[in-house]
Formats: C-alpha cells, sequence, structure tokens
C-alpha cells in the first residue's frame, strides 16, 4: 500500500491564527482604558489647580500644614482634624516657603500672611499644596474601579471610573488644597475594603477597612455618621459564610473600631508626640445636653473633641443661603437634593438612579446594596441636616458611591444595557468637557450650563474666591487704564495681582463711576448700597463664571 499522504500545514501569513491575539488585546483594552481616564482627570485637575487662585478655606488649611511642620503642635483650625492637613504637608514642605514664626493671629490672618506677606510665590505654593490632594483624587478612582471590578466585572469597572473621571465636583474640588474629597474617598476605600472582606479575606482586609475609616475621622468629623453603618458592615461581612456566629462578628466589628481610634490618635501624634492642646485665639463653646456626654464618651484626643465643639458651635450660628434667587437665613432641608440635580451632567443623574435600582433589583448584586447605597444615605441625611447651604461639596461622596451603582447597571443582562449606559457616559464626558477648565461653578444643560450657575447657587457651588487671578489679566488686558470697583468674595488679595480698585460700598452711590467687578455670591446677596448699585449698572462682561463686571 502508497503511504498515506499527511497534509502540510500552510503557513503563509495569511493562514497565520488570528484567534489568539483576540484575548490578548480584550486583556490590554481595559487597562489602556484606565490609564487614558486616569491621565485625563489628572490633565483636568493639575490645570484647574494651576490656573485657580486661593479659594476661601485653603489659605488656614495651607497655613495649618506649614504649622505642623514648623510649630509641631494643633495650634490653627482645630475644627477639623489634622489628617487631611498632613497631606497637604507633605506638599508644602517640598515647596519649602518662609514662615514667619512671629505671626499669632487668626488663623485666616496666618494663611493670608504666609501666601502674600511672608515672600512667598502663592501660586506655586498652592500648586505644591494642591498635588497631594490630586494624588489621592487619582488613586481613589482605583478604588471605584476595583470595588465595580469586584461587584460586576473589568467593563462596568472602566464605566464606573468613567463617570467618577469626569465628575464636575469630584474634578473641581480635588483639584483644591481642602478636605472634602480625601475624606469622601477613605470612606469608599473604608467600604470597599469591608466588601472585600467576606470572601475569605477578613484577616488581612478589616484592618486595613479599619484604618481606612480612621483616616476619615482623622480628616473631616463629618464622617463620624457612617462609624455605626462601617461597623456594622464589618460585623455583616465576618458573618456571611456563618450566619450564626455572632462572636466573629461582634470580633470583627471591634478591630475596625480599635483600628479607627487608633488612627485618629495617631494622627494627632504624628503633628505633636505630646499631644500639647490649648485653644489659644480660637473659641470653643462649651456644649450640654446629649451632645455634651457624646463628647465625653468619644475615645479621642481632646483636640478632636474640641473641634466637635467649635464644629457645634458652627451649626449654631445662623447662616445665610441662597437657591433660585431666593435668599434665606437658615438651612433648607431639601436643599442638597435640589443643588445636585443643578451641579451633576443629566445623564450621570440617570445611571446613578439605574444603578441603585440594579443594585436591588439583580440577585446577584443585591448583598452588595448595604455597602453601596446605605453609607452614602446616611451621609446624605447628615448632611442635609446641616446649618450650612453652602455647596454641594458637603456631599462630593456620592459621585464616588454612585459611580459604583451605574457601572452595576451594565450587569443587568439586557441587550440595550451596553448601549444605553455607553451613550450616557458619552454624554457625561461632551457636558464635563465642555465645562473645561472651570469645573468649579458647573451646573447641567437643564440649568444653562457653568454661565448660568450663579443665578440658582452661590459659595463653593460657584464662587469661591478662585478667579481673582483670571480677572487681574481681564482687567489687565481688555480694560487697562479704567477706573475699578471691586466686590471680591475671597482669601485672595487684589493688589498682590496687580488690581488698582476701591470698595464701592465704602462712598456715596453718586460717586461710583466705571467699571464694577462684583463676585457673583455678593451679587446673589446684595442688599443695601451694593443691591443699589447692580440695580443702576449693566452687566458688560463675565470672569470664570464667578465674577461679573458692570458698566456704570
Amino acid at each position: 500500500m502508497a503511504p498515506r499522504a499527511h497534509p502540510v500545514p500552510d503557513t503563509t501569513p495569511d493562514a497565520a491564527p488570528t484567534r489568539p491575539r483576540q484575548p490578548a488585546l480584550r486583556r490590554l483594552l481595559v487597562p489602556l482604558l484606565v490609564v487614558l481616564l486616569l491621565a485625563q482627570m489628572a490633565v483636568a485637575l493639575v490645570t484647574a489647580a494651576v490656573r485657580q487662585t486661593p479659594t476661601i478655606d485653603e489659605p488656614v488649611y495651607v497655613a495649618t500644614a506649614a504649622s505642623y511642620l514648623h510649630e509641631h503642635r494643633v495650634r490653627l483650625n482645630p475644627e477639623h482634624p489634622p489628617l487631611g492637613k498632613l497631606v497637604i504637608a507633605a506638599g508644602v514642605a517640598l515647596a519649602r516657603p518662609h514662615v514667619d514664626p512671629s505671626s499669632t493671629g487668626t488663623q485666616e490672618e496666618a494663611g493670608r500672611h504666609l501666601l502674600y506677606e511672608s515672600g512667598n510665590d502663592p501660586g506655586r505654593l498652592m500648586l505644591w499644596a494642591r498635588l497631594p490632594v490630586i494624588a489621592l483624587t487619582l488613586l481613589f478612582g482605583l478604588v471605584v474601579f476595583a470595588f465595580t471590578r469586584d461587584l460586576a466585572g473589568p467593563f462596568p469597572a472602566v464605566a464606573a471610573l468613567a463617570l467618577y473621571a469626569l465628575s464636575p465636583d469630584v474634578v473641581a474640588h480635588g483639584s483644591l488644597a481642602t478636605l472634602d474629597v480625601p475624606a469622601a474617598g477613605f470612606v469608599l476605600t473604608s467600604v470597599w475594603l469591608l466588601w472585600r472582606s467576606r470572601h475569605g479575606r477578613a484577616r488581612r482586609c478589616l484592618p486595613l477597612a479599619g484604618a481606612a475609616l480612621g483616616a476619615a475621622l482623622a480628616t473631616k468629623m463629618s464622617t463620624l455618621p457612617a462609624v455605626p453603618v462601617l461597623v456594622a458592615l464589618a460585623g455583616l461581612s465576618v458573618c456571611a459564610r456563618r450566619p450564626r456566629d455572632v462572636r466573629r462578628a461582634l470580633l470583627g466589628a471591634a478591630v475596625v473600631t480599635v483600628t479607627a481610634v487608633a488612627v485618629v490618635w495617631a494622627a494627632y501624634l504624628v503633628v505633636d508626640p505630646w499631644l500639647r492642646w490649648a485653644p489659644g485665639t480660637t473659641h470653643v463653646p462649651v456644649v450640654h445636653g446629649r451632645r455634651g456626654l457624646l463628647l465625653r464618651l468619644l475615645p479621642f484626643p481632646e483636640a478632636y473633641r474640641d473641634g466637635m465643639r467649635i464644629q457645634f458651635g458652627l451649626e449654631n450660628r445662623s447662616w445665610t443661603g441662597f437657591l433660585f434667587g431666593h435668599v434665606y437665613t437658615g438651612a433648607r432641608w431639601y436643599y442638597l437634593p435640589v443643588a445636585l440635580v443643578v451641579k451633576t451632567p443629566l445623564g450621570m443623574l440617570v445611571l446613578w438612579a439605574a444603578g441603585a435600582a440594579a443594585l436591588l433589583l439583580v440577585r446577584r448584586l443585591r448583598p452588595a446594596a448595604p455597602y453601596v447605597l446605605v453609607p452614602a444615605a446616611v451621609l446624605l441625611v447628615s448632611a442635609m441636616t446641616g446649618a450650612r447651604d453652602l455647596g454641594t461639596r458637603y456631599a462630593v461622596f456620592l459621585p464616588m458611591f454612585l459611580a459604583v451603582a451605574a457601572g452595576c447597571v451594565l450587569a443587568v443582562r439586557r441587550r440595550w444595557a451596553p448601549v444605553a449606559v455607553g451613550a450616557l457616559v458619552a454624554f457625561v464626558a461632551v457636558s464635563s468637557l465642555r465645562t473645561f477648565p472651570f469645573y468649579l461653578p458647573y451646573s447641567n444643560e437643564a440649568f444653562g450650563g457653568p454661565a448660568k450657575t450663579h443665578l440658582r447657587l452661590h459659595d463653593s457651588n460657584v464662587d469661591w474666591g478662585q478667579d481673582l487671578g483670571r480677572l487681574a489679566d481681564r482687567l489687565h488686558g481688555r480694560y487697562r487704564g479704567e477706573r475699578v470697583w471691586l466686590v471680591y468674595k475671597g482669601s485672595g488679595v487684589p493688589a498682590y495681582y496687580g488690581i488698582d480698585a476701591s470698595d464701592p460700598r465704602r462712598v456715596p452711590v453718586a460717586k461710583v463711576h466705571g467699571l464694577l467687578a462684583v463676585s457673583d455670591s455678593a451679587v446673589a446677596l446684595a442688599r443695601g448700597r451694593l443691591a443699589v448699585l447692580l440695580r443702576s449698572s449693566r452687566p458688560v462682561d463675565e470672569v470664570g463664571h464667578s465674577i461679573t463686571l458692570y458698566r456704570r
């Protein structure tokens, strides 16, 4: 018999196998998208940081950070714990500013003195102070990605990261040397670690979750309402596999609690190993009743408890609010939800709602609902009961938690889900990128965009003093040589930027002629002489959607 012929494989280029390459490309696609999303976010954060002059709160935090480095004690800004300012101090240390040890004024005076009266370059110092917060903001993006990937997979995680990276509120406040984004991000990190501890990682993840919760408490006291929720979630995570093992659940809750308390103490000890504390120029009110009892029971340093007393004192003050053209005294419980509807991209609002529904209705996602939705809801309700209707920054945790929820929409097994989510994320991207680099005054298309935000909201929602440098450039370029009157709401020093202007409220109305520059928050709350001046002037220009120029 003739030997059987064996086929010779075709090795020509056309016959080269291509199928094995597809999984490799698929594996590379997710990391590439993550890098691209974080890169664009980094560009937005750094651009906003470079182009904005100090906002109202930042000089206080930067001066406090500098005092930690040089005095090694808690003196300035005791109403907030030190960890967030220690993060800022990492950038301040690299900037190496000149610090005047003879400065003994209030924290606001200390901030102004450090930035404008000590021979430092405020632009350079503020950029260095903002960079550590920017780095944390980007790292929290990875937490959003990892959390969503654990719940629903890699591509839902990419969608969640896109919503986080494109959130105008997160970019606006993540580019500043403030405490809101770090505190919210630490809470999110703690919750993610608690979720991971459900799946055989409790011994490693529970202490880390406690450390992240402690970092949140050591950054802002407004995170305290989340403690009972996260402690309960710790117990739930431990007994997920053994529902009747109460002892293990209590042990897990104790590990998280003790670790969190230890981190708060550690933050104060890093600043001052001797824990010296005296209120100095800061008035510490006396707190009685249930609040006073709560303060006495808290296992934190005395400086922390005095900081809470100061916060209670601030809550007892009467603050002026502004919502949709209405000026009022006190707080409105619905302020934050309404402000969030104005300042959140429309596509993001739809995906938030759909994500929450998915967590509640999809069986395999339902165990994650208490982790994603309950902490966010408790913190939102707590923020809604506050006395200060000053901005959505008090709820900046929502774009983080609800980005995770929104990514889970892709876990819904429907043909329309990828197309709908992709279209809505693209809508969010267009809306967010159109506001670049003016993220602070953002509002969505339904409310007219950033140029109209000042008609509906004020303070850190639109005008936080961030555009004094831009105003100086506009005056020097387009209005050189004109008589300028200025009403500026912020911590910057106009003269430093070359703005030669007078306050129109200090002279008779009849003598005010020329160019009138007014911060939009001052316009919103205008009373008396300023209101008369504005009624008899016509708007001719705007700067950064936060300062309006009038001709009179």
